[in-house]
């Protein structure tokens, strides 16, 4: 296991987070969760103030901190995903609830916290790629705000 981990600080909602995004992704579970051992600015005795979690096998921590800092795009979690029916269902369930849909496969869940929604077959036809195909898959996925691998893959096919 990796030394390092990702902080993600939240309000007061870290473990309600955690929650959900571990049932979203497989290999993913609550490792800990601690409470406020004394009244802080960020909670109160008892409450939660930390949550270790892991999402398919990477390991995150969820501080409740308080409303001092706020999650922006600056940092992102990307979900590779199969195939468009993995894409379609987390980008669903990331969206319910509450949170605002971007473009090219970016959004926002209701946290603040900031996803990218990426199928292999898209970093396949434009990162991996050379040439007009790929100029051709990224110009059609700058359009998109869900990724739409069919699409994408008929536009780099095209000549």
């Amino acid at each position: 296991m990796s030394r390092i981990s990702t902080c993600l600080w939240f309000d007061r909602d870290g473990e309600a987070a955690a929650r959900f995004y571990t049932s979203l992704l497989p290999n993913s579970r609550i490792d800990k969760v601690t409470p406020y051992k004394a009244d802080t600015p960020g909670g109160k005795t008892g409450d939660t103030m930390i949550v270790d979690f892991t999402l398919d096998g990477q390991r995150y921590q969820a501080l409740n901190g308080g409303p001092v800092f706020k999650h922006s795009a600056a940092a992102s979690i990307i979900v590779l995903t199969e195939d468009q029916a993995e894409t379609d269902r987390l980008w669903h369930a990331f969206l319910d609830g509450g949170g605002t849909p971007v473009q090219c496969g970016w959004l926002t869940d209701r946290w603040g916290l900031s996803w990218q929604i990426m199928p292999r077959r898209l970093v396949e036809l434009t990162i991996d790629a050379d040439g007009d195909s790929a100029r051709r898959a990224t110009e059609a996925m700058l359009g998109q705000i869900k990724i739409d691998i069919a699409e994408i893959e008929r536009a780099a096919a095209s000549a």
